[in-house]
């Protein structure tokens, strides 16, 4: 009986060591034999899955859940055992599958419906994914009290008179065989009280001999695991497993098992009350008991559950026992935390089963002894994030932050000088302002490792990680020239280039190149974007972009831009405030008083007095924008003046005020085509195109969808669309890229070259003014025979230079031809119509002007309608021949 149940429940683990070569068969396990022979001899049969297996024979080893085999009583081999102890450390160090998540009980969707929170069953994660290393390991040391039964293996030796050595099995009757003693009835000993029952044994036949007993392989039982556990049923398992061994192997008890009460029955009777809690919350295991043969685990229904959450360590729902506590069950879940509360506790509670009910206790004594009862949800509050007696300073100031409030305390005394006033962040970017930049140093061996090789950048990149690169696209090995602060020579055991020494002069000299490279940065971008801005214009007679990139073509594009700027947003000295919470009403007032009387003057009646939990915020120029007049304001001169450089506007003063003050302009300036590049203009420029962008693409989407819809389409005839769509996304694709410049078109004279000549407007901060020397090119592009740049000519109108193209080609659309004036105006064929003609081929054109031919397109609603009118004709005709067929 023992062998089949052993059978019937190995059948899975049999089938999946079967060989390979061996799984071909019949239909039933009772089928046909196979040819095959298993490993012990004997014929393969056919499984009931249509494999072929090995059904193992009663002297074969029967793997069981504990992973010991039945053997016969016979001495074991050195081989076998090492076997076996192979076996049984890769069996240690498996893991089992993760069982699947349960369902929400009714008792944790109710609490999720109180607390809005999601509470997991303490405990229940214990047995979510159990390591079978918890199954005890057949090398462990028999404990004392272990008693032995049939099936155990004993490794005895003995020595002096008589020798010998063996692994003896205990047979079914409880007895081994010992030499010249014959049959020894061992089971139900202890293990303790075995050595001594074996000597007594021998004395009968020899007197002078010593022996030793140890346990070999241990035999295996079966225990019973039922009642609310995740994976009832019958478990063969080791004889040395205990009851808490037995939960693991079954899946613990599920999500309606209790945890609190689970037995050990033997006999009929309850061995044990195990209470998984103790082992959980105090490490308590006194109650865990050997298991024997056909114990029965029973798991119960859960009992009375609490929830418990807010300032807890560890929130979820507990089960109770009699007589328990808020105190236990705060203890219990982790005591609590650091933020929590030493106010009161909040209880809600099922009363009767009828009403709801909401309760408070204090966190003392007394309220920690209130009693619990089922469906109780416990929340412990935290304590208010609220200050008291002080005052909180923030803004633009050196220390933000909150301060200890006293009596008679004023604004003086958290602002007391100008310097309290300088944000850390101004002084930062100041002080990196004096560092030193990365410098040319020649390296002969890298010279002459690399001599082969193109320089691509003379400026080493400072390799510092948080640090900004300035050269991000050159690697070292692109430099001979440039030494490497962080490289692998520091360090050729290392395979981190940054695993150096900080202290090492190497280190310190990238560490001051980042430094002085990210003050640089900001510069760059604006660089940059001036740069990028005047590819985007190239062609359209920008010329102040124009000399950007001339004044850039002989430097290497990485060179960091020397620049100007403010290092932080000025103080706003008119205006600060006090925020201010009435404490009797709860009401927020707002008080004013002028910074720059209190800090600057020390005018008393602005020093207010402050109160208890005041918050004072001190605003920049970032923060409110403050008149122009009052505005630091950094303006750009560059190109064609005496005195180009960077000018500190005076409130008031005009573009031609500054560019007088800079010396005026030089004798080659070309005051027409100039450029005024404003930050905010540029902002709402960007702005309008974005939007334009997206107004494309909104119209793109609806034709699609009007041309999936039309006529056509439904007649049965699918236009092919998927080449005009992708056209249009990546039409879209390349508007986004575009990104607006900022310039202003100044109105001013072809011939203008006199300051008078500027116009009078305000200036403000970031702006640029440039004024290239006089051009002696036009430009023609677009759809000629030869797009070019042509000598200028003066009083030479559009015609000749079109002549000197080529002319327009046969995709030129000449109808919407139209001129870029250097000045950055347009003049387009259609707008030169008059009552006596098109005058646009006579138009004059001016030093830096540019011509555009644009190409014909092809819309694709005139493709559609002359779609629609080829089916219509042809479906008439189809009609006026089908009559004629009839008649």
């Amino acid at each position: 009986m023992t062998l089949s149940l052993l059978l019937v429940a190995n059948l899975p683990e049999l089938h999946s060591q079967i060989d390979p070569q061996t799984q071909s068969g019949s239909d039933s396990i009772y089928g046909q034999q196979s040819t095959t022979t298993c490993p012990d001899g004997s014929p393969a049969v056919s499984l009931s899955d249509g494999s072929t297996g090995c059904i193992p024979s009663q002297r074969q080893q029967f793997t069981d859940i504990s992973g010991n085999r039945s053997r016969p009583n016979s001495v074991s081999s050195a081989t076998e055992n090492a076997d076996i102890n192979g076996q049984t450390r890769t069996r240690n160090s498996q893991q089992n599958q993760p069982l699947p998540p349960e369902p929400l009980t009714e008792f944790q969707k109710f609490v999720a419906a109180t607390t809005g929170q999601l509470l997991p069953i303490y405990g229940a994660n214990l047995f979510r994914n159990v390591p079978s290393t918890f199954a005890p390991s057949d090398l462990a040391p028999a404990a004392s009290d272990y008693v032995i039964g049939p099936d155990d293996e004993l490794r005895i030796r003995i020595w002096g008179q008589l020798n010998y050595s063996g692994n003896l099995r205990v047979d079914r009757s409880g007895d081994i065989y010992l030499p010249e003693a014959g049959a020894v009835h061992v089971a139900g000993l202890p293990f303790s009280s075995l050595d001594q029952h074996l000597r007594s044994a021998l004395s009968r036949v020899y007197r002078n001999f010593d022996l030793s007993v140890d346990m070999g392989r241990i035999r295996s039982i079966q225990v019973y695991v039922t009642g609310q556990a995740r994976r009832p049923g019958a478990y063969t398992i080791s004889s040395l497993s205990s009851l808490v061994d037995a939960l693991f192997a079954s899946g613990g008890p599920s999500a309606q098992g209790s945890l609190r009460h689970i037995e050990l029955r033997r006999g009929g009777k309850t061995v044990t009350d195990f209470d998984l809690y103790a082992l959980l919350i105090r490490g308590d295991k006194s109650k865990d008991a050997q298991l024997l043969p056909e114990d029965v685990l029973f798991i119960p229904p859960a009992g009375p559950q609490v929830a418990i959450t807010g300032s807890i360590h560890i929130p979820g729902i507990y089960e109770l026992r009699a007589g328990e506590t808020i105190g236990d069950l705060v203890n219990a879940a982790g005591k609590t935390t650091a933020v929590a509360s030493s106010g009161r506790i909040s209880l809600e509670r099922l009363g009767e089963r009828q009403i709801r009910q909401a309760m408070e206790f204090p966190i003392d004594a007394g309220g920690l002894s209130t009693a619990l009862a089922d469906g109780d949800i416990l929340r412990v509050y935290s304590v208010v994030p609220a200050y008291q007696k002080t005052v909180t300073l923030r803004g633009n100031v050196a220390n933000p932050g909150r301060f200890a409030w006293h009596e008679g305390m004023k604004l003086s005394d958290l602002i007391p000088d100008r310097d309290s006033l300088m944000s850390r962040d101004y002084w930062w970017k100041r002080s990196h302002l004096g560092l030193p930049s990365p410098e040319f140093e020649p390296l002969i061996s890298n010279f002459e490792a690399n001599q082969q090789r193109p320089v691509r950048n003379a400026y080493p990149s400072t390799n510092v990680p948080g640090a900004n690169n300035p050269y991000p696209s050159t690697p070292y090995l692109d430099n001979p020239y440039a030494t490497a602060p962080y490289s692998n020579s520091l360090n050729p055991n290392s395979a981190n280039p940054y695993n150096i020494d900080p202290t090492s002069p190497a280190a310190q000299e990238a560490l001051t190149a980042g430094l002085a490279a990210n003050e640089r940065q900001d510069a760059n971008d604006t660089y940059n974007r001036d740069i990028q801005g005047a590819q985007q214009s190239s062609g359209g007679g920008a010329l102040g972009s124009q000399l950007t990139q001339m004044t850039v073509a002989g430097v290497t594009s990485q060179t960091p831009r020397t620049d100007v700027r403010l290092s932080a947003p000025e103080i706003d000295w008119n205006y600060a405030v006090i925020e201010r919470l009435d404490p009797v009403t709860l009401k927020t007032s707002l008080v004013p008083f002028d910074l720059g009387k209190l800090v600057l003057n020390h005018d008393a009646s602005q020093d207010l007095a402050v109160q208890a939990n005041d918050i004072v915020t001190v605003f920049s120029h970032a923060d409110i924008r403050v008149p122009l007049d009052e505005q630091t304001k950094y303006v750009r001169l560059e190109g064609e003046f005496v005195h180009a450089g960077i000018y500190s506007a005076q409130p008031g003063e005009t573009l031609r005020d500054l560019v007088r003050r800079a010396g005026g302009l030089t004798s080659d300036a070309y005051l027409y085509g100039s450029e005024f590049d404003r930050e905010s203009t540029r902002i709402l420029q960007q702005q309008r195109i974005d939007e334009y962008v997206r107004r494309v693409d909104l119209n793109a989407q609806r034709g699609a969808v009007a041309v999936a819809t039309t006529t056509t389409a439904s007649a049965g005839i699918t236009p092919n669309t998927s080449g005009a769509t992708t056209a249009e996304r990546e039409l879209i694709a390349r508007l986004r890229q575009i990104r607006a410049t900022g310039r202003i078109v100044l109105t001013l004279r072809p011939k203008g070259a006199d300051i008078n000549d500027l116009p009078e407007f305000s200036l403000e901060n970031g702006d640029r003014f440039t004024v290239p020397p006089v051009p002696a090119t036009i430009n023609v592009v677009g759809a000629v025979y030869d797009q070019n740049s042509f000598l200028y000519q003066p009083s030479t109108p559009v015609a000749s230079y079109l002549k000197m193209a080529g002319g327009p080609d046969r995709d030129a659309d000449k109808g919407h031809s139209f001129v870029i004036r250097a000045d950055g105006s347009v003049v387009s064929r259609p707008a030169t119509k008059g009552l006596w003609g098109n005058t646009f081929n006579d138009l004059v054109m001016n030093p830096g002007d540019t011509v555009v031919i644009p190409d014909k397109t092809l819309r694709p609603s005139s493709l559609r309608g002359l779609l629609d009118w080829t089916q219509i004709f042809s479906q008439l005709a189809l009609g006026a021949a089908a009559i004629n067929v009839l008649r």
